[in-house]
């Protein structure tokens, strides 16, 4: 019978009180952009549910974010996911740690454009958000793949968000990075279908994460925002903090990953209180 206990000192973005069902005994979960935000909030998520996580991020990890009684199922490795052969190495770290095996996949690292349209859009701003929103993804899947092959079983979560199906939700660079990032995830979906491994995508609102911080804000694009601003304050109005926490998200992650969940996938599922049917 799965029971609950408090998270003594928990932060408001710490899961609620701890579940000890067991969910998670005896599998891995590698997840990326694991410092802040909704990595973060997904780490903390998945060490409540007793797996094991490497997680990989560009920035260092707080360690005191994560609970002392789950601090020997975590490994952190810092590292540039774009960089030349990165993401093969974190998988090869993961399981020279874990053993032979990734059951979970949750690729959370991400960064935002500052709303460059099709006229103003520079090759330096492409090129940084398609490669860490669609390269890099990409390139953890592959690493990843054999060994969930190799036990015909793992799930892989890829956050995409409302731009992956809208045009009206954020600039060239990100609408196009994430809606790349959702035919990914069907193509996997499908292909590897017969092997029992399912991708699926969630597609999350506006968030309250530090993701603007990866804004270059002396490129934003103040007319293409204006066009947009509209459509943004029907989910999220001018001056009001998003409702929508990285917790909230990263639950729907933990589900997606879970046993519960095995007959989906390929599915690209909205996390943002029906601004999705707009």
């Amino acid at each position: 019978m799965p029971f609950t206990y408090p998270s003594p000192n928990a932060p408001s973005l710490s899961p609620p009180p701890r579940t000890i069902d067991g969910a998670g005994f005896g599998k891995v979960a590698l997840i990326t952009g694991c410092s802040s935000g909704v990595g973060l909030a997904t780490t903390q998520a998945f060490l409540s549910h007793q797996y094991e996580v490497l997680g990989v991020d560009i920035h260092e990890v707080d360690y005191a974010q994560i609970a002392p009684r789950d601090a020997g199922r975590f490994h952190f490795h810092r590292g540039d996911l774009l960089s030349e052969g990165e993401c093969d190495e974190v998988v090869r770290i993961c399981v020279a740690k874990f053993g032979e095996k990734i059951d979970v996949l949750a690729n959370i690292a991400g960064i935002m454009d500052a709303f460059e349209a099709a006229d103003v859009i520079t090759d330096h701003e492409w090129e940084r958000v398609m490669g860490v929103n669609l390269t890099v993804p990409t390139r953890m899947i592959r690493a990843v793949l054999p060994f969930m092959k190799a036990k015909r079983n793992g799930s892989i979560i890829n956050v995409a968000s409302k731009a992956a199906v809208s045009g009206a939700a954020a600039g060239l660079a990100y609408t196009t990075s994430k809606h790349g990032l959702l035919g990914v995830t069907k193509h996997t979906a499908w292909r590897f279908h017969d092997e029992g491994i399912r991708c699926n995508a969630v597609l999350p609102g506006s968030i309250d994460t530090n993701i603007n911080d990866s804004i270059e804000k002396e490129h934003f694009d103040d007319a293409a925002f204006a066009v947009m601003k509209p459509i943004w304050e029907l989910h999220n109005p001018a001056g009001e903090k998003p409702s929508i926490t990285a917790m909230e998200v990263a639950n729907v992650i933990l589900f997606l990953a879970s046993e519960g969940a095995r007959a989906i996938n390929g599915v690209a599922l909205p996390i943002d209180k029906a601004w999705g049917v707009i």
